[in-house]
């Protein structure tokens, strides 16, 4: 249950160093609403994965704080991971089943639920990405979007609120790459809260309402996506096609 008037997501002077004394995040703050479409860009080494694997506690932060509808996840990281779900960029690094349906069932059986509330979940995830049809198949022989698609199911199935991406578009083909987007965009449309980090920022634009802009561990520009994609340049990064035609043909 999301409360009422508090972000689901809250990141406060957030400061991350790694053992080689590197500073990966620089004082980062942002609150995420529910229900928001957020993606987060910059340049390689700009810090988005580090960012990422705070929101549950993969990793811990120096100084700041993180909090998750208003518990800090220092303070309950169980909870901060069954309400927060990160797909990595690797989708094959989180499959851990011998059948598609074993995979997505995986998360909700080490949580100790009834037969009956795995099997629901299983099922009502796969739905949600369009894999039921593949319940049975070995995940080894899906293509790269359905095996993306496999990896935001087994988030799904743990009933997150909150589902962070982190490049779900990389190395997929031309269609791989519409079928995880459909399949982002009716997430959103059913509550979702979704942040998402990406290059493609073409595939985003028309559907994400806000763009956080990274550089060097912090962040430069947070704002609504359509003000902010005409900013990306100063972050490092390449002006959409779309920006580029519009400059071009007003």
């Amino acid at each position: 249950m999301t409360l009422p008037n508090i972000p689901i997501l809250e990141v406060s002077h957030l400061n991350h160093r790694f053992q080689d004394g590197t500073l990966g995040i620089d004082d980062v703050s942002f609150k995420i609403a529910a229900g928001e479409f957020v993606v987060v860009a910059g340049p390689n080494g700009s810090g988005k994965t580090t960012l990422f694997r705070h929101l549950n506690g993969l990793l811990m932060p120096h100084s700041g704080d993180v909090r998750v509808n208003g518990v800090s996840v220092s303070a309950d990281v169980l909870r901060a991971r069954q309400m927060v779900g990160l797909v990595f960029q690797d989708a094959d690094s989180q499959i851990v089943g011998e059948t598609v349906y074993d995979d997505v069932a995986f998360g909700p059986e080490n949580l100790c639920l009834a037969p009956a509330e795995v099997n629901r979940r299983v099922i009502s995830a796969l739905s949600a990405v369009g894999l039921e049809h593949l319940s049975d198949r070995k995940p080894h022989r899906l293509s790269g979007g359905e095996k993306r698609r496999l990896a935001i199911a087994g988030i799904l199935a743990m009933e997150s609120q909150v589902l962070v991406l982190d490049e779900p578009f990389a190395n997929l083909d031309y269609s791989g790459m519409l079928q995880v987007l459909s399949r982002i965009i009716t997430l959103k449309q059913t509550g979702k809260t979704i942040i998402l980090s990406t290059h493609d920022l073409d595939r985003t634009m028309g559907h994400a309402g806000r763009l956080i802009l990274m550089k060097n561990g912090s962040i430069i520009q947070d704002g609504l996506f359509e003000n902010v994609i005409r900013q990306v340049e100063c972050a490092g990064l390449e002006m959409p096609c779309a920006c580029r035609m519009e400059a071009v043909y007003g």
